[in-house]
């Protein structure tokens, strides 16, 4: 601790330094004794009243005077002496914290043996590196990596590594579903899937995907979102090469090679490998569409497929980017399609005419072409078509209804061929045959003319040994032999093969 100086000017950097008004060197004497002794110090009860000290007497006597002139330097030097041992218990704590060695354990130093044990969370997996403050939190963890369900339900064999996990289960048995939602009747038997529900109300979307933005209302979800991006399929199939990002999407795969089909229509004899699927088509015999799309009016049989629309049709996110061109797609699923058009990759090949396709459902609407099967059937007339896309754009024949609508010319189609027609507009023909250079409007057009130059006439007659380069030729073609005449004259009782010839016979009518 620094003293004063001649002066009577107590040094420190850190207090500001006082004026003594002290004649001689007696003073600091008595200050010496008074420190000594212990008078005047606050740390040991003294005050500036403290003149009743049994050792006041022996060091300055009676004179007042010359206490009250001492007693500030006393009570300065007393508070630098207190900060100057707060600073060294400081200064040890923190050499007591850099001797923490691995085991917890503070020495201090070679010569002392006192030793301080701190709590750390001793109970490590010996599976992986985390670590737990108790027992039962370790024992309950390992069981994530044993696999261990010591829990079993004794209504049925589902068994539960956990207790809470097997009180949940429960539920499901006993029906009890504590959890009610306020906004609306549902219930439910755990509480985290009410917190889910309710933000199907409020529409909150807590979890953000770092790549593309778009927002979920689940961490599964995002979880799930984001193999899209990372290309990660974690669930193989055991029969084939193909993966899946979803467990549940792997089971229904399974099932195409199991024949698996559990799900049974109590109105027809079909039956299906998923639950959905048959909601989806019992929708079919009621014709009810519940969920209906507030920005176009267009209505859907089941959720799923309204948020697919939603997300395609009207949010114009396209997240998934083609690294080959330009084009980017609102699904993984559209990309994937798009690449084997840069790879020319063909997996699928029919076994009637060696024709490849990139999409198994393109095969299966050609082989119908050969087996002439058309299992959807129109709810109007008799007509029965090949695939459900060509049964919706024929029942708008019936309807009326015309919801596309061309920006040049106004004229509307019950189907989706505007980008064929504006290209009338536009003069655009983007495929370019690679033998005579001609150019086409539409691609199958441009498959059209290269059986032209292959002389490849796949549509042949199971009647006589006529082959034909379009399977719509094959048709007209058959009803020579069948004698069909499908379109009937609304003026007379005239009746014709095809709809040209049907239009040709009007203007007869006309020219009268």
């Amino acid at each position: 601790m620094q003293a004063l100086n001649d002066e009577g000017i107590y040094c420190s950097s850190n207090v500001r330094s006082y004026q003594i008004t002290h004649q001689s060197d007696q003073t600091l004497q008595i200050y010496g004794k008074m420190r000594h002794s212990g008078i005047g110090s606050e740390s040991n009860g003294g005050s500036k009243n403290d003149l009743e000290s049994p050792h006041y007497d022996a060091v300055i006597g009676n004179d007042v005077e010359l206490w009250n002139s001492l007693y500030p330097v006393v009570n300065i030097v007393e508070q630098r002496h207190i900060l100057e041992e707060n600073k060294v218990i400081v200064r040890k704590n923190k050499e007591i914290l850099q001797q923490i060695n691995e085991d917890g354990k503070i020495n201090f130093g070679k010569s002392s043996k006192t030793k301080i044990n701190i709590k750390k969370k001793r109970n490590k997996c010996i599976y992986c590196t985390k670590d737990f403050s108790k027992k039962g939190d370790l024992v309950k963890h390992l069981r994530t990596h044993t696999g261990e369900k010591p829990y079993q339900c004794k209504q049925c064999d589902h068994a539960c590594a956990q207790k809470s996990d097997l009180l949940k289960h429960l539920r499901t048995h006993s029906g009890e579903k504590p959890y009610q939602c306020r906004c609306c009747d549902k219930a439910f038997s755990e509480n985290g899937a009410l917190v889910r529900h309710q933000r199907t109300h409020t529409g909150e979307k807590p979890f953000t995907c770092s790549k593309c933005e778009r927002t979920f209302s689940t961490g599964s979800s995002l979880i799930r979102h984001m193999r899209t991006h990372t290309g990660e399929k974690l669930h193989q199939c055991s029969f084939c090469d193909k993966a899946y990002t979803r467990n549940t999407q792997l089971i229904i795969h399974q099932k195409t090679h199991t024949g698996g089909r559990p799900y049974q229509c109590n109105q027809c004899d079909e039956s299906f490998s998923n639950n959905s699927l048959l909601i989806s088509h019992l929708n079919s015999h009621s014709g009810e569409k519940q969920h209906q799309c507030s920005l176009c009016n267009k209505s859907f049989s089941v959720n799923r497929q309204l948020l697919r629309h939603l997300r395609r049709i009207h949010s114009g996110v396209k997240p998934f980017q083609c690294s080959l061109c330009d084009k980017a797609f609102s699904t993984n699923d559209q990309l994937t399609r798009h690449l084997k058009k840069h790879t020319e990759e063909k997996p699928y090949q029919c076994s009637y005419c060696n024709e490849t396709f990139s999409r198994n459902d393109h095969l299966i609407y050609h082989l119908r072409t050969h087996t002439g099967e058309r299992p959807y059937k129109c709810s109007y007339c008799e007509k029965a078509f090949s695939a459900k896309s060509i049964l919706k754009s024929h029942l708008r024949t019936h309807t009326g209804e015309k919801p596309y609508q061309c920006s040049y010319c106004g004229k509307a189609f019950s189907q989706n061929i505007l980008v064929i027609h504006k290209r009338m507009h536009t003069g655009e023909k983007p495929y370019q045959c690679s033998i005579c250079n001609k150019p086409f409007s539409e691609n199958k057009l441009l498959k059209l003319h290269m059986r032209i130059h292959t002389g490849d006439k796949q549509h042949k007659c199971n009647q006589c040994k006529k082959a034909f380069y379009k399977s719509s030729n094959l048709t007209i073609h058959l009803r020579t032999h069948s004698g069909e005449k499908p379109y009937q004259c609304s003026q007379c009782d005239k009746a014709f093969s095809t709809n040209g010839n049907l239009k040709q016979h009007l203007k007869t009518h006309n020219m009268e």
